[in-house]
């Protein structure tokens, strides 16, 4: 055990050397950076904004169920079913049935529960029907059917949420499920998030549609961008989904900020066809319920590439760009819970948590050497580059640090005392009963090997666990310390140990004491 080879030696002190050299890159001047890479500090130690965000599925449901209406009239006609009077009220889709004895009889397995032959059996229960009186009939969502569509548009706007911010360029966000409809979202370091809530709380739903006074497809009056009140066609001629990416742009000749768009294949025949048909008409860019352009349609764009112009301001023409290509949120996102946490908190606590650190760590120093003298003086050595390598290993991920965060960092220098204590007492074993010093160091280590193994991979274990089910602070409490072990094992049983290998190979004929 105490034997190295040259390459063992060398491997030893590389792998130290370079993980240690990443840790001094968080003192480097950010104007000056080499690599570009620190530890960034979270919410609770730097500042920062925490916004809670509500999912409001109301029109989606209604949306959902309008969706519903030609499936259920073609079930009602494939078994010979008289209907009429279908209307949608409070998300609940209502009609009359002019023959309900054939109705029960087909459709109500048992009372007030209705199975969809229409949908696979693994969804059967996604809609109720109810019956209001012998001939009027409700359809709405079941329990199963809410909780499905809630699910689903939860998953995709925190998906949404987290494109838009990182396109701002927010460094290490957090954000996190909670509960059935809420998003939370921490943003450490962005004192103002003002420009993070306009971007969060646009649906940004895009579509194309023609300004016409054409009543067979409905009309909807909306204001232009310009104060114009235009009639809008509710035919719509293309949507955003068919965008593949848009970014903001300036003309040239008025060097006025806009937004180039490319489109999908499928967008591009719709778009071709559609200004192919109406040259000369204007066609409305309409974003969430507002015109953000109607420009007129002078030639067919068939190239699948467009732009949108509307008077913006470079920053606006941007935020729009980011909008479109992160995609349109499922439901419109509400602000339940708004916190702003201040520099001073976040000093205060930075400070509290290096003191108790230093603390920690000078009197674990002054034990270690009054209790084992010149092996209590490599422990230390071991200890000060276990630190520097977790550092490391945390600048090279780019981790957050929180103060969960520093409490694994406390907790790795006790285990890394640990580790050193197991197996210095069991060398003090060895001791007593061998003659050779070499053998007694060597048998000492290899014994207390298994030892420091099952205690620390135990203690991994618990780690990697902590990570897999924990959130937010526990995450971070889990990764300091599983580094943190993986850090002691390294620097107890090759970088401590060959410090001690130099020692005892020179005493060898020596009284060593521990």
């Amino acid at each position: 055990m105490l034997n190295f080879t040259k390459i063992n030696i060398l491997l030893i002190y590389l792998i130290f050397f370079f993980i240690s050299i990443f840790s001094a890159l968080n003192f480097q001047n950010k104007n000056n950076a080499i690599i570009d890479k620190k530890v960034n500090l979270g919410l609770d130690l730097q500042g920062g904004s925490y916004l809670l965000l509500e999912i409001d599925s109301s029109s989606l449901i209604e949306e959902k169920i309008q969706s519903k209406v030609i499936p259920i009239k073609k079930l009602l006609k494939e078994n010979n079913l008289e209907y009429s009077n279908f209307k949608i009220e409070n998300n609940k889709l209502k009609f009359s049935i002019n023959n309900p004895e054939k109705f029960e009889l087909l459709f109500f397995s048992k009372k007030d529960n209705f199975v969809n032959p229409y949908i696979d059996n693994y969804r059967s229960f996604e809609l109720d029907f109810r019956k209001l009186d012998n001939s009027n009939i409700e359809v709405l969502f079941s329990k199963y059917g809410l909780l499905t569509i809630n699910n689903s548009a939860l998953k995709q706007s925190i998906e949404i949420v987290r494109r838009r911010i990182d396109d701002v360029g927010t460094k290490e966000p957090t954000i996190l499920q909670r509960g059935e409809k809420r998003i939370l979202v921490e943003l450490p370091g962005l004192k103002d998030p003002g420009r993070i809530k306009t971007l969060l709380g646009k649906t940004a739903q895009l579509n194309f549609r023609l300004v016409s006074d054409n009543s067979e497809f409905g009309v909807d009056d909306l204001i232009s961008e310009n104060g114009e009140k235009l009639k809008i066609s509710k035919r719509i001629v293309m949507s955003g989904e068919n965008l593949i990416d848009a970014q903001p742009s300036v003309q040239n000749q008025q060097n006025e900020p806009t937004v180039s768009f490319t489109l999908d294949r499928l967008g591009a025949q719709k778009f071709g066809r559609a200004t192919t048909d109406n040259v000369g008409k204007r066609l409305a860019i309409v974003l969430d319920g507002q015109i953000i352009s109607a420009p007129n349609i002078n030639e067919p764009i068939t190239s699948g590439n467009g732009m949108i112009s509307g008077n913006f301001t470079f920053q606006e023409a941007t935020d729009l760009a980011l909008l479109l290509r992160s995609g349109a949120l499922p439901t419109p996102l509400n602000i339940v819970e708004e916190r702003t946490v201040g520099p001073d908190l976040g000093e205060d606590s930075i400070k509290a948590g290096i003191i108790s650190l230093i603390v920690g760590f000078i009197l674990v120093i002054f034990f270690m050497f009054l209790k084992y003298k010149i092996f209590g003086l490599i422990a230390n050595i071991a200890l000060i580059a276990n630190l520097l390598m977790l550092v490391g290993i945390l600048t090279i991920l780019e981790a957050t640090l929180t103060l969960p965060g520093i409490a694994g960092i406390i907790l790795t220098v006790g285990m890394a005392v640990d580790a050193n204590v197991l197996i210095f007492e069991r060398i003090k074993e060895e001791l007593k009963t061998e003659k050779s010093i070499i053998h007694a160091f060597d048998t000492g280590y290899s014994k207390a090997k298994i030892t420091v193994l099952d205690a620390n991979i135990t203690t991994l274990i618990a780690a990697i666990i902590l990570f897999a089910f924990g959130s937010g602070p526990v995450k971070g409490f889990a990764i300091t310390l599983g580094i943190g072990i993986i850090t002691t094992l390294f620097t107890a049983y090759f970088l401590a140990r060959h410090l001690t290998s130099i020692i005892v190979l020179r005493k060898k004929t020596q009284e060593v004491k521990i």
